[in-house]
Order: structure tokens, then sequence, then C-alpha cells
């Protein structure tokens, strides 16, 4: 087990501790896991409606994290996933609650329904008013479970908002809790996980899950699903939950909030991803998405997945939901515009280029062009794995990218040398991205520079290399044995200059440049990289040929093996 912690046994104080520290709004609760507003009145007369939620650790930023003006007054940490105590719950009352009363928002779990209740009791014997609003919002066992029976998922932090709005308007506990209980009928929320979460005082994952396979319908306690379903596509794993969520979901107002909430280690992209795809599937399903909330909101840890949160809007709820709130994650704003906004560009100057060059394709170099493509695309799970080893491992999807760019090139730019390679370079400066995307892009288009505007001959292709190398050394830095794609690019470069000043056919000249970059990306395995990051793993690249360098090497082989088939 690797966390960033100290004694386990310490997690959830030191959690808390940590939250008080960075957030001048919060304060903890002598003696108590416990976070409450540091903003209210010390007399309880003047004190709104308390809005009171917790539960198990583990959460974050749920529920904690969702304590401040706007929102909760207070939040009640168990340890992780484990009910908090009902003397914890209690005491978190009566530090936040006056006579206007106080609002618990719980999740549907036993322990928390139990101990919270209790609370709730506790509180009202000693002449607080309280009320329970119980969050139920887990569909995934509608089939075999009673709704009242249903876990309390993502979806009760939405009922946090609508509580602690309508708290910091004034309204009566009778008002606060009513509204609190509607929306909270009305939620509908399904989790999908990738993976499972390692509890800190367990030390082990909970359950374990093949590399294709997937968890529907999970709790946020690193329990397994409902069932196992292979591993599918974004877009199928949103639709399959939509349909769950639509089957339980009271559609009649066509208005809707979307809530995409990361389980803890789902990154940003893919959590956009999602959102795309049930914003689509929505509006084709007749509903108006018109508030949208994405990101870490109820987490079990550091699991993978996400879950999806619908619920019913009308004016009141939305300005309920939009209200202010001092609590910091919350999402200043939730708005969706009612299509996907796009921009138009003018055309591309390649589109210029092209359109004003005359004559045919040349055959040659089209061929020449499209075999480079293809041996590219061939390679790219080798690229991957060298670019893996040393780097972040994209070179051989940006190198495929590319490879399809080219690929999509009209015919008419192969009408010129000059134009096929300015016309090349801008479509890769399009395609690729990182560092590999300019270097080709500007390679390309100062080697267009050089060569004239019609046929050219050997000694144009040779300084059309030679200017590629060089500015890509200029812009970059690297040098020969700096371990990059210059130390196959620049002997290749040096190999067919030397060969065609000797007098030698461009052909004879290409086959000396491709040995000269196969030998210079062999040698770059034991290179200490000056350059990108390979650069910050120092001596452990060694062993490893720079995978920039090997892409060199290959490009220049599929040129001359397309040149010498069309020349026999």
């Amino acid at each position: 087990m690797k966390k960033l912690i100290n004694d386990p046994r310490d997690v959830v104080h030191e959690l808390l501790e940590g939250l008080a520290d960075t957030n001048p709004t919060i304060a903890l609760l002598e003696g108590e896991n416990v976070v409450v507003r540091s903003d209210l009145p010390d007399s309880p007369d003047a004190r709104p409606v308390a809005i009171i939620s917790g539960g198990g650790s583990g959460h974050e930023p749920a529920h904690a994290g969702f304590v401040g003006a706007g929102m909760l007054s207070a939040a009640v940490a168990g340890d992780v996933f484990t009910s908090p105590s009902v003397d914890a719950v209690h005491a978190a009352i009566r530090a936040t609650a006056g006579p206007r009363g106080a609002l618990l928002v719980v999740k549907n779990y036993t322990g928390d329904r139990l101990n919270f209740t209790l609370a709730a009791e506790l509180a009202s014997a000693e002449g607080i008013p309280t009320e329970v609003v119980m969050v139920a919002d887990d569909v995934a066992l509608r089939e075999t479970l009673p709704a009242d029976r249903s876990r309390g998922l993502a979806g009760t932090v939405l009922v946090h908002k609508i509580a602690g709005a309508s708290a910091a308007r004034g309204d009566s506990l009778e008002r606060v809790t009513r509204q609190a209980r509607e929306a909270a009928a009305s939620l509908v929320t399904m989790g999908i996980a990738l993976g499972s979460c390692i509890v800190p005082t367990a030390g082990q994952e909970g359950f374990s899950l093949g590399e294709r396979e997937i968890e529907f319908g999970l709790g946020i306690h690193g329990e397994k699903g409902v069932r196992k379903a292979e591993l599918m596509t974004a877009d199928a794993i949103v639709d399959e939950i939509l349909d769950t969520l639509l089957g339980h979901f009271d559609d009649s107002s066509k208005r809707v909030g979307l809530l995409v909430n990361g389980l803890g280690a789902t990154p940003p992209m893919e959590l956009a991803i999602v959102a795309r795809r049930a914003i689509a599937k929505l509006r084709e399903r007749g509903l108006r998405v018109e508030r949208l909330w994405s990101g870490n909101f109820m987490t079990a840890l550091e699991m993978a997945g996400c879950s999806l949160t619908l619920l019913p809007l009308d004016d009141t709820r939305i300005e309920q939901l939009d209200a202010a709130t001092e609590v910091r994650i919350w999402p200043r704003a939730a708005t969706v515009a009612e299509a996907r906004h796009t921009r138009s560009l003018s055309a591309a100057p390649t589109t210029a280029r092209a359109s004003a060059t005359r004559g045919e394709p040349d055959p040659v170099l089209q061929r020449a062009v499209l075999d480079v493509a293809t041996c590219l695309i061939a390679n790219e799970s080798h690229l991957t794995r060298l670019d893996a080893a040393t780097g972040d491992g994209d070179l051989g999807a940006s190198m495929t990218r590319g490879a399809q760019a080219l690929r999509d090139l009209p015919d008419a730019v192969f009408a010129s040398p000059k134009v096929c390679l300015a016309a090349a370079g801008d479509t890769l400066r399009r395609a690729i991205a990182g560092s590999s995307g300019p270097f080709y892009a500007t390679a390309l288009l100062r080697a267009a520079q050089v060569l004239p505007e019609e046929s050219a001959k050997a000694e144009d292709w040779s300084a059309a290399l030679v200017a590629a190398q060089r500015i890509i050394s200029e812009i970059g830095g690297a040098g020969p044995g700096d371990r990059t794609m210059v130390d196959a690019l620049a002997p290749a470069s040096d190999a067919f200059a030397t060969a065609i000043a000797r007098g030698e056919d461009a052909l004879s000249a290409l086959d000396q440049a491709v040995t000269a970059a196969r030998e210079g990306a062999k040698a770059t395995a034991e290179m200490l990289p000056a350059f990108g990051r390979a650069a910050y793993l120092g001596e452990r690249a060694l062993g490893t040929p720079d995978g920039g360098a090997f892409a060199v090497s290959l490009w220049l082989e599929a040129l001359h093996d397309s040149l010498t088939r069309h020349s026999s």
C-alpha cells in the first residue's frame, strides 16, 4: 500500500486538521472529528437553520469540503467508510444549531441512519428541533430492493446545496426540510467502477477486476457493484447508466440537472468525455440539461470510475443551486449551452497553395509519402514502447496521427516537391501534439523554402535535408550526442550530402543516409539524455534507444524502399 499518510489510525483527524489549516471559513470542533462553520454567530438565537451531514471519511471533498455559508453548517467525519458516532453527530448539532433547529442530511446506510437518527432524537429532547432527510438516490438496486433501502450516493451533495441555500435565505426548518426531502426523493444516481480502492487500515483492495472488467452499480465504500461487465467505450457505459437512470426518473418537467461525479482516480479528461455523451444522450431523449456539475464531489478514496446523477429542475431549484456560497470547491457556475459552440476558421494556407499548383500529381512523390505514412502506422506500438521507457509514451500515437494526416493530403500538392513539403508541414503542425509536431512542421517548411518551384535535383534534396536538420537543432537546442532525433537525422543528412558531393546517384546516397540513421538511432541507447522528458531520468534512460531517433530511421528507410521499388 502506497499512500501519503502517517499512522492509518490518525488519517481522519489529520485530514480535518489539514482542511482547517487551509480554509479560514471552517473550524474544528474540539474533541470531535467535526468541522463547523467558523462564522456562525456565538448566540444560538441568531443562527439560521443548521444543515448538518457527514458519514464515513474517504469521500472527500464530501462532507467536510462542503461546510460553509450557503451549504453545510457542520460535517461529522467517521473513520474511513465507517459511520460517525451518535455523540459526534449530537455535538455537531449543539455546536451549530439554535432555536430555529437543524436538518440532518443523511446517506441511507444502516450505520449513518441509526447514529444520525438517534442524535436527532437526543437534540430534539434537549429543545433543538431536529429533522432528518434520508438520501437514497442509488437506483442500481431498485429491481431487487425497495427505494427506501437504496444507498445514498453523490446526489447527496445537491441536497446539501438546496438545503443550504434555503437555510441561508432564512427559511424555516419546516420549509428547508420539505425542499430537501423533495429533492432527495427525485434524485437518481448510478455508478461505474474501473477498479477498487484501498482502505488505509486494511492495506489491500476491497475487490479485484480483470484488465477488461468493470463494475456497474457500485456504492461508495469500496464494495463491489451489482454486476461485472466487459470493458466498453465511454459512450456505451454512459448510455447504459442513463438508460437505467431514466427508467426511474420523473422527466415530466423536461428540465434536468446533471452531476458527473468522479470517484477519486478518474481524471478530468475522462469526466469531460462522459459529460459530453451524457448531455447528447439526454437531449436525444427530449430533456434540457440546464445545469451540469463535473468533478470530484463524493469519492471512494482512489477508486477509478464515476457516477451520474439526474435531478429534475424548476425555477426554485435552479435559484437554490445557483445561489452564492462560501464553499470554495462548489463550482462558480454550472450553466450549459443549448448547443455546443463552434467557430469556423478561414481556409488553411495549404488549400491556397494546393489550388495554385498546376499539373498532375507526381506518382513517385505521392507513393513515397504514402509509404512513409504506412510505415509509421505499422510501427505505432514499437514507437510507443520506446517512448514509454523514457518519456510519456505518446510518440507512437503522435506519429500515427501525423501519418493519417499525410494520407489525407489532396492530390494537387503532389504536383510539386516544394508545395508537397510545405503542405506536409502545415498538416503535421495541426495533427501532431507535443514536441514532435513543431519539429517536423518547422523542418518541412524550412526544407520547402530551399527547394525550387518545380522539379528538384539530388543536390536540392540534399540542401533541403541539411536545412531541415539545422532548424531542428536551432529551435530545440539539441546537437549530436544529446540523445534526440538529431542523432539519427544529422548523420543521415551528412551521409546523403557527402555521397551527392562525390557524384553518387540519389538512391545510393539515400541508402547510405538510412544506414547512418540506423546506426545513429542505435547509438542513442548508450547516450545520457540532455533534452526532453528522458533528461529527467539520467542514467535510468540508458539501454533503450531514443524513440524520436528511431522514428527518423523508420521513415528514411520507408522512403528509400519506396523509391527503390519504383526505380526497379
